[in-house]
């Protein structure tokens, strides 16, 4: 009973070293050597990277002889060669390709500022010229209504006469009639009676 109590109370303890235990990652760095002995016996000259590139001159099951860009020759193992772009480079290209792309973004933003700020500015005209068509288009569709209700009236009243002109045409022939008749019986009058007038 007590030793159970001893081991949990030791657990308890290191509970907070075990917390506080710090990550740590493998690296995927390798350093391959380059011999001039064929079995590479010998020590290596030269520690070649993961990533670097080199062609391959013969090869048997354990190691080949190789070239390096810079015209180096020696043998390595067959077993550290791959076929395919390993990680770290893949990521390196990938990252350069990244800054490429990024740095062409930015050339054609600063490049389409000039236009993009004239193709606002012909949006707002654009938009101001279709609200002056529309304007437009109501007035027309307005004075197009006033005609054609102008039209209508004209050809309604085209044999007829306005009111205030058949008033004033009939007051004037009132009073030149009622005037004609006074000079005709004046006249049939003075007729009558030999030239006097008898009223």
């Amino acid at each position: 009973m007590i030793t159970s109590t001893r081991i949990v109370c030791g657990v308890l303890l290191l509970l907070p070293l075990l917390a506080a235990a710090e990550t740590a990652y493998v690296t995927d760095n390798l350093r391959l050597g380059l011999h001039q002995a064929a079995d590479t016996s010998d020590r290596a000259f030269r520690s070649l990277d993961s990533g670097q590139a080199l062609e391959v001159l013969s090869r048997d099951s354990n190691y080949a002889y190789v070239r390096l860009p810079d015209g180096v020759e020696g043998y390595v193992k067959v077993a550290y060669l791959v076929d395919d772009k390993p990680a770290k480079l893949i990521v390196e290209e990938t990252q350069a390709e990244v800054v490429r792309l990024e740095a062409q973004l930015e050339e054609l933003r600063r490049q389409f500022a000039g236009p993009a700020a004239s193709i606002s500015t012909l949006q707002q005209e654009l938009s101001s010229a279709q609200s002056s068509l529309a304007d437009f288009e109501a007035r027309n569709a307005e004075l197009t209504d006033q005609n054609t209700d102008l039209r209508d009236r004209q050809t309604d009243g085209q044999y007829s006469l306005p009111i205030n002109w058949v008033a004033v045409a009939t007051g004037i022939c009132l009073v030149g009639g009622f005037l004609l008749g006074l000079w005709w019986v004046d006249r049939k009058s003075r007729q009558r009676h030999g030239g006097i007038r008898i009223y």
